[in-house]
């Protein structure tokens, strides 16, 4: 029989660990951050639901609680701010153990420890239906360096970190009853939120604008667009691929696709000044992370997707829109 939710919760907090921002953690009706002068408060919420963003056929509890926490804390990478607190929300499902519910916990705790975060608070409960995952992440930035999406400006360069197409490439295996390669499987069930790359971008002033990658290329770039009013040209020639993608590539160039809509690769997508170049190839190695300039912002609202012969490109798949179709949307 699985434990009752309060001694659930006590369970929780007393594992529980508070920085130095934490005035008032697990234990009251509230959590209380101080947010030192000059900084922001900055707060994002992510739902995470079987059967639309995991599948437990596919997945282990452990790994399902990193990715939990990192793909929130991608979202205070984006803007350059130093993650602090998370609230976590779970229903858990009638039939779970009290192992698996300790399972998942510690992939919670062990993301959390990774990047330095606190558990403030948040709610048990269970659910009829299946897991489902709230979590609320709350970070501070200096006022003057908070990066959005909506300050890209003609003329800019459009980076990207990383590799592009991993995760969903993963998915693709799975959905196909293949094999994952450990690099694939650590890409697709424990991304890492660009924390570090976040911040430094905002401290050094060297991002415009900034988004994590969580729909796909073509869809989150298209976000960044319409926030800045101004347009893009991507040259496909210049997005990074992993060698396990681009040997997948050889045997099947309709795959092409999956690095552009794909999702799921939380990687950052940013512009920056041209003259930012130099810095930026040194925070690359510096970081030993890379960084690809993959095309430029124009001035008009169009979005062209480039081929090396010239001619413009048109995915045959799309960004993922959860109210796009009524089917079955599993993410993995």
């Amino acid at each position: 029989m699985r434990a009752g939710e309060f001694e659930l919760i006590d369970k929780i907090r007393r594992r529980a660990n508070v920085g130095p921002e934490i005035r008032l953690g697990i234990g009251d009706d509230c959590s209380s951050i101080v947010v030192p002068p000059n900084y922001e408060l900055l707060t994002s919420t992510d739902l995470l639901l079987e059967g639309v963003h995991f599948c437990l056929d596919w997945t282990d509890l452990f790994s399902l609680g990193i990715k939990s926490v990192a793909v929130n804390i991608s979202d205070l990478a984006a803007m350059g701010a130093k993650p602090v607190s998370l609230h976590l929300a779970v229903g858990l499902p009638a039939n779970f153990s009290d192992e698996q519910v300790e399972q998942f916990l510690n992939g919670v705790f062990a993301g959390l420890e990774c990047y330095e975060v606190s558990l403030v608070g948040g709610d048990t409960c269970r659910s009829e239906g299946p897991l489902v995952i709230s979590a609320t992440v709350q970070g501070i930035c200096h006022k003057d360096q908070v990066i959005t999406r909506g300050g890209a400006g003609a003329g800019d360069d459009l980076w990207v970190s990383g590799t592009l197409g991993d995760s969903g490439l993963a998915l693709h295996f799975l959905q196909m009853n293949r094999p994952l390669s450990a690099f694939l499987a650590e890409r697709h069930y424990r991304p890492e939120a660009r924390v570090v790359l976040g911040q430094r971008l905002a401290i050094e002033n060297l991002a415009t604008a900034m988004l994590d990658l969580s729909d796909g290329l073509n869809g989150d770039l298209s976000h960044l667009l319409r926030a800045s009013t101004v347009g893009a040209r991507v040259e496909l020639e210049r997005l990074p691929l992993s060698n396990e993608f681009k040997d997948e590539l050889r045997i099947d160039q309709s795959l092409f696709d999956l690095a552009l809509c794909g999702g799921e690769d939380y990687e950052l997508l940013f512009t920056a000044k041209p003259a930012m170049r130099d810095l930026l190839e040194q925070l690359s190695v510096e970081m030993n992370l890379s960084l690809s300039r993959i095309g430029e912002i124009t001035s008009t609202p169009e979005f062209d997707l480039v081929m090396a012969s010239g001619l413009i490109y048109q995915p045959q798949i799309s960004a993922f829109d959860h109210f796009g179709s009524t089917k079955d949307k599993s993410r993995e």
